[in-house]
């Protein structure tokens, strides 16, 4: 039997960390990239082409076995389109539509009697949720993108008409910090998830994980698990899936699910026995799933996001430097060109004393950046 392809629709940062598993694995990865500059396409087997170019994809997907994405911007006909070629597509386009749209999401988590923050569906009308609310765009949102604090009712018309289609309106939570847990669920349906992370926000944009959470009841910490599970098999996931979510207090709010490889999960390449990387591709290929379990007491993750500076800083000069510094560190760098406010990295660092690798990280993702020269 030969041993199988796995095609990736997209080929950024997510494609480029499925490449060393899928050697481990002895399986083949082919990418579908907008350009031969991106992430993974500079190191991965890959076609180059347009998502509008339908008989291109399909051209291309007919030589993989199985079909999967690194990103949410993919056509819901496109999927379905792939699927009535005869090549599996997972996560399904009935599967995946939960990470596309925020209104079916909602309703999904609201069917399967899962904890939502009070929701409306906006389109002009009444609007029944106290002010200041959070509008959100139904689709297309990410890191912080589409994503409004509205403090009255003339600024929430001015954003509908600007938008020109339906928002998400979401009460505005007072939380107490964001989690987020990833899960995995093979065709056959074993299930796996890793341990509950912590996941720090600046400017809607992931800066840091901690895995465990730090001082995370054992309560919280299995209901957390029995929610992403739980979602899991609401919507027949395959592959694997990101549930973030908010902790008021002692209940858990969902906030949005992604139905791919995440950044709150990036610490697993190291930190876990199986990666998230693995996982998915063990997953999607009907594989039996790999232990979860973790390699050190923490794992501590910092994404190197670049800041406004006069000068592109050489990244390769820091990079040796925080190598002699911190042996244990581990830097994975993109390959893409620093910009302010965009991930072009990260870096992990593993052990038992939680306030040295928390500063440890903060230290090298400020001099990989360039925000610190020293």
């Amino acid at each position: 039997m030969d041993f199988p392809t796995v095609g990736v629709i997209g080929a950024g940062q997510l494609a480029r960390m499925m490449v060393p598993p899928a050697v481990d694995l002895g399986i083949t990865l082919s990418l579908f990239a907008g350009s031969p500059t991106e992430s993974g396409a500079q190191i991965a087997p890959h076609t180059v082409g347009s998502l509008a170019d339908q008989e291109a994809v399909l051209q291309w997907a007919r030589r993989c076995d199985v079909v999967t994405f690194e990103h949410e911007l993919i056509p819901q006909e496109l999927i379905e389109a792939i699927s009535a070629t005869g090549v599996k597509v997972f996560p399904t386009a009935s599967s995946f539509l939960f990470s596309q749209n925020k209104l079916a999401m909602r309703q999904k988590m609201q069917e399967l009697g899962l904890p939502n923050p009070v929701w409306q569906a906006y389109e002009g009308g009444e609007v029944s949720i106290n002010y200041p609310l959070i509008a959100k765009s139904v689709s297309g949102g990410y890191d912080g993108r589409g994503v409004f604090i509205i403090n009255e009712l003339e600024e929430l018309q001015t954003l509908h008409e600007r938008v020109g289609q339906k928002l998400l309106l979401e009460e505005k939570l007072s939380f107490d910090f964001e989690i987020a847990i990833m899960v995995a669920r093979s065709p056959q349906g074993q299930a796996a998830t890793w341990a509950p992370t912590l996941t720090v926000q600046r400017n809607g944009i992931c800066t840091e994980t901690v895995t465990p959470i730090p001082n995370f009841s054992p309560a919280l910490a299995a209901q957390t698990v029995q929610i992403a599970l739980q979602i899991a098999r609401g919507i027949d996931l395959v592959g694997v899936m990101a549930v973030e979510i908010f902790v008021v207090g002692e209940s858990l709010i969902i906030n949005e699910l992604a139905l791919r490889p995440h950044n709150s999960g990036h610490w697993s390449i190291e930190g876990a026995v199986t990666s998230q990387f693995e996982q998915h591709l063990r997953a999607v290929l009907d594989l039996p799933l790999g232990d979860t379990s973790l390699v050190a007491p923490f794992a501590v993750m910092g994404n190197v996001i670049g800041v406004e500076t006069d000068k592109s800083p050489d990244l390769y000069k820091p990079y040796l430097h925080l190598m002699a510094r911190i042996p244990g560190l581990k830097i994975h760098q993109y390959m893409k060109e620093l910009r302010p406010g965009r991930k072009v990295g990260h870096v992990t660092l593993l052990g038992e004393d939680l306030l040295h690798l928390r500063s440890e990280v903060s230290h090298a993702v400020d001099y990989l950046s360039g925000a610190i020269d020293e």
